[in-house]
C-alpha cells in the first residue's frame, strides 16, 4: 500500500512541473477577452504637460538622439519638458546636455548629480524632487537613455491619464537593436510573450504586474499618492511602483499599442547580470507583498488567484522543474513502466501547451513574429524539441533508431537506451545546468560558441538558470549591486 502511495505522490510530483506552461497557455486564453475587458471606454483626447525624466550614467552615446526623437514626437512642444539627471557621469554627457539644452531651450534640462553610483531609483528621486517642486507638471514619463519611441507612443498613453482612476499606463517595448544577433532576437521573441501577450492578459485580469522601466507614465495624482518617491531598497523599484499604485486604488494599463524600442544585451554575460537583478528584485517583491497574494480586495485585484497563479507559476518554474526531474529519476529506479508512461505525459502536455503559445506568440506581433520564428521554435533547444519527439511520438522516433542502427551496423544495447532514458529524466532540470555553462563559456570569450549553443540548450533554460542563481544569491544574502546594462546607439526605430 505504501509502495502505491508513494508512487501516486511521485506520479503527481512529475506532473507539478507541467504547471508553469499550463498557467502559461491559460494566459494567452484570457487574450481573447481583451475585445470585452479593456479601458478604451474610458480613454479620451487628453494632452497633459508632461515632464520626461531620463536617469543617465555614462550614456552619451545614446541620449542625444534619444533626445531628439522626444523633441520630434507628435505632442505638442510647449506641453513637453525632458529632464535627464546625469548620474555623475564620468563621460562627455554634460557637454552634450549643455549643447541639446542650448538646441532645445525650455525644453531640455540638465540636472547634475554629484555623487552617482547609488542606483536608479536614487537617480530617479533626484529629478523628482525637482519636478515635483514645481507646479507645471501634469503627468511625468519615466524611461532609460536608450528609449526610442514611435511618434503617437505618448499620446496613446496619456489618453488613458483621461480616467482619473487611472494612475498609470506603460508601453509595449521591443527589442530594437539593428543588424539583430542570436541572442537579441530570442529577447525580442521574448517580449512579444511577456508584453504583447503576457500584459494584455494582465488587462484582462485588472492586475498588471510590472510598469516597463522604460515606459512608465504616472499621473502627477499618483505620484503624490505614492510619496512622491521611488522604492531604495529594492533592485525591483518598477514592479514596487506598479503594486505600490494598485494597491492604492488606482488602474495601471497596458496600452499596446504606444511601442518603444530598446536596446537589449547581445551577449550572453549582458543578459545575465540584467536577469539576475530582474530575478533578485522579483524575489523581493514576492516576499514584501506576501499578504497580498491570493488574498482578494475590493480595491484592487492582485490578490485574484489567476494572477497569483501567473506570478508565481513563473517566480517558481525553476522549482518545479528540480522536483518533476528528481520525482522522474527516483521512478526511473523504482517503477521504470510508470515512469515511462508519466514521462510522456509530462512531455505532451508541455509539447501541446509549447505549440500553441508559439503559434499565439508569431501572429500576435506579425513584423517581430516574421524576425525570431527560429528563436519561437528553439526557445526551449534542440535537445528538448528531441524528447518532445521521443515522448509525443515514440514508434516515429524508435523507426529512426532502427534504421540507424541498420544503416551504421551500431546497436544500442539496453542498457545504453536506459542511459538515455535517464538523460532524458534529468533534463527537465539539468537544462539549467546546461545553461549556465553556456554562460560560463560566453564568460570566457567563446561568444561564437556560446550562441551556437544557445539554441542546442535553449533560451528558456538559460532564463530559468539565471532564476535559479538569483534565489541562491538571495539565500546567501549576496549583496544587491545595481549593474548597468552597456549601450551602444544600436536601436533603430524600424519594422
Amino acid at each position: 500500500m505504501w509502495g502505491t502511495v508513494g508512487n501516486d505522490i511521485l506520479i503527481a510530483l512529475v506532473l507539478f512541473g507541467a504547471v508553469p506552461l499550463v498557467v502559461n497557455a491559460y494566459q494567452y486564453l484570457l487574450i481573447g477577452a481583451v475585445r470585452w475587458r479593456n479601458h478604451y471606454g474610458g480613454v479620451g483626447p487628453y494632452l497633459p504637460r508632461v515632464a520626461i525624466l531620463v536617469p543617465a550614467w555614462n550614456e552619451a552615446a545614446v541620449l542625444g538622439a534619444t533626445i531628439d526623437r522626444l523633441m520630434n514626437l507628435d505632442y505638442p512642444l510647449d506641453r513637453l519638458r525632458l529632464y535627464v539627471v546625469d548620474d555623475a557621469s564620468t563621460d562627455n554627457t554634460p557637454t552634450l546636455m549643455a549643447a541639446k539644452a542650448a538646441e532645445y531651450p525650455g525644453s531640455v534640462y540638465h540636472l547634475r548629480r554629484e555623487k552617482g553610483g547609488e542606483g536608479k531609483a536614487h537617480t530617479l528621486n533626484h529629478g523628482l524632487a525637482v519636478i515635483l517642486g514645481e507646479d507645471w507638471m501634469e503627468a511625468l514619463l519615466i524611461m532609460d537613455a536608450d528609449v526610442i519611441y514611435r511618434t503617437d507612443s505618448l499620446r496613446k498613453m496619456t489618453r488613458h491619464l483621461a480616467d482619473d482612476r487611472v494612475g498609470a499606463v506603460t508601453a509595449y517595448i521591443k527589442e530594437g537593436s539593428r543588424p539583430s544577433r542570436t541572442l537579441t532576437r530570442f529577447i525580442e521573441y521574448e517580449y512579444i510573450t511577456a508584453q504583447a501577450a503576457g500584459r494584455r492578459a494582465q488587462n484582462v485580469l485588472g492586475a498588471v504586474a510590472c510598469l516597463a522601466g522604460g515606459a512608465q507614465l504616472h499621473s502627477r495624482a499618483n505620484l503624490e499618492a505614492l510619496g512622491g518617491r521611488i522604492d531604495t531598497s529594492t533592485l525591483a523599484e518598477d514592479t514596487c511602483t506598479t503594486f505600490n499604485t494598485q494597491l492604492a486604488g488606482r488602474r495601471v494599463v497596458f496600452e499596446p499599442n504606444a511601442v518603444a524600442l530598446a536596446e537589449e544585451p547581445e551577449r550572453i554575460v549582458g543578459l545575465w547580470k540584467q536577469r539576475m537583478r530582474w530575478a533578485r528584485g522579483n524575489v523581493h517583491v514576492t516576499s514584501s507583498y506576501r499578504k497580498v497574494w491570493f488574498h482578494p480586495s475590493p480595491v484592487h485585484r492582485l490578490g485574484g488567484l489567476s494572477f497569483g497563479l501567473i506570478w508565481f507559476s513563473i517566480f517558481l518554474l525553476p522549482l518545479t522543474m528540480i522536483v518533476s526531474s528528481a520525482s522522474l529519476v527516483v521512478l526511473f529506479f523504482t517503477d521504470l513502466a510508470n515512469a515511462q508512461h508519466v514521462f510522456a505525459t509530462l512531455w505532451i502536455i508541455n509539447a501541446l501547451c509549447f505549440i500553441f503559445t508559439t503559434l499565439f506568440t508569431l501572429l500576435i506581433d506579425p513584423s517581430a513574429g516574421r524576425r525570431t520564428w527560429v528563436q519561437g521554435i528553439f526557445f526551449p533547444g534542440v535537445v528538448s524539441l528531441v524528447i518532445i519527439v521521443y515522448a509525443c511520438f515514440p514508434v516515429a522516433f524508435h523507426w529512426v533508431v532502427d534504421h540507424f542502427e541498420d544503416v551504421t551496423h551500431w546497436h544500442f544495447t539496453t542498457g545504453q537506451r536506459h542511459a538515455f532514458m535517464l538523460f532524458a529524466y534529468l533534463w527537465v532540470a539539468g537544462c539549467m545546468l546546461a545553461g549556465y555553462v553556456v554562460k560560463k563559456i560566453d564568460d570566457a570569450g567563446g561568444h561564437r560558441t556560446a550562441s551556437a549553443l544557445l539554441y542546442v540548450v535553449g533560451y528558456g533554460p538559460l532564463l530559468c538558470a539565471i532564476s535559479l542563481a538569483a534565489y541562491v544569491k538571495q539565500l546567501r544574502h549576496a549583496e544587491m549591486t545595481w549593474d548597468k546594462t552597456e549601450k551602444s546607439g544600436r536601436v533603430a526605430l524600424t519594422e
